[in-house]
């Protein structure tokens, strides 16, 4: 293995370094151990559907950089440079994006909800179907117009090709192989939720063996593989890891029941569509 070296974008020092098989696993092994990251050089780095959970990046550049389906909850990204990073379908609920610079990022997608974007710059930003709900957007500079803050008509995810989401979906398995993947995976939720045996809940992870919410349910139609996930990841990055290998996509785990259930037998016509 090589030796990685992050290194601050302004100065040069290196901020933290170890042997891994690449940037990206460099950087997994820095958010792992805590380390602050305030200031990485990350340009252009591929962190696709990375685990970045309350990293530290204040001040980081990330510009260019594939964030596409990254988890990125809690994350200190203030002041960050995210100008042109693809960070459609992220995770960003709850981080910190006040004065970030988000100019011409593609947040098609993203969960938002709760994140703080106050004097964030977000010129020419993709933010189509962005979950915004009690996000701060206060003093955020070149809002695109139409913006809303509040759960949208479609607050799941862009609508990729069958064929996009089959090639993130074999992408993920091959970075991920031990993540169970179950076919037909909204297909199978909502024979579950409507057989009169099993129950869709968005209020809980898990209430009984036979209610769960839409995470929920795919950690337990996972069985065995499914719960050991959640128990190592919990059950918010467990769901979402299962639906990634299963179907390529991510969504909203935090919808209403109702709008959950309107989107499992959106996914499930489409998934038994030839």
């Amino acid at each position: 293995m090589k030796t990685y070296k992050i290194k601050h974008r302004f100065t040069g020092a290196v901020i933290f370094e170890c042997k891994a098989e690449s940037l990206r696993e460099c950087v997994f092994a820095a958010v792992k151990a805590r380390a602050n990251l305030a200031g990485a050089y990350l340009a252009d780095a591929n962190l696709a559907d990375a685990n970045l959970a309350g990293a530290y990046l204040a001040g980081a550049d990330l510009a260019g950089a594939d964030l596409a389906g990254a988890y990125l909850a809690g994350a200190n990204l203030a002041d960050a440079n995210l100008a042109g990073a693809d960070l459609a379908d992220a995770n960003l609920a709850g981080a910190d994006l006040a004065d970030a610079n988000l100019a011409g990022a593609y947040l098609a997608g993203a969960d938002l909800a709760g994140a703080d974007l106050a004097g964030a710059y977000l010129a020419g930003a993709n933010l189509a179907d962005a979950y915004l709900a009690g996000a701060d957007l206060a003093d955020a500079r070149n809002v695109p117009a139409g913006t809303e803050q509040k759960d949208p008509p479609e607050p799941y995810q862009r609508r990729p090709s069958a064929e996009t989401r089959a090639e993130r979906a074999k992408r993920y398995r091959e970075d991920h192989p031990n993540v169970p993947v179950i076919e037909n995976l909204d297909s199978k939720i909502l024979a579950a939720v409507t057989d009169g045996a099993g129950t869709l809940d968005m209020g809980s992870w898990h209430t009984c063996e036979t209610t769960h919410c839409r995470a929920g349910w795919a950690i337990h139609l996972a069985g065995k593989a499914g719960y050991a996930l959640e128990k190592k990841h919990g059950s918010h990055y467990a769901g979402r890891m299962i639906y990634l290998a299963s179907t390529g996509r991510s969504p909203h785990f935090f919808a209403t029941t109702e709008r959950a259930l309107e989107d499992i037998r959106k996914q499930a016509a489409e998934q038994a569509t030839p």
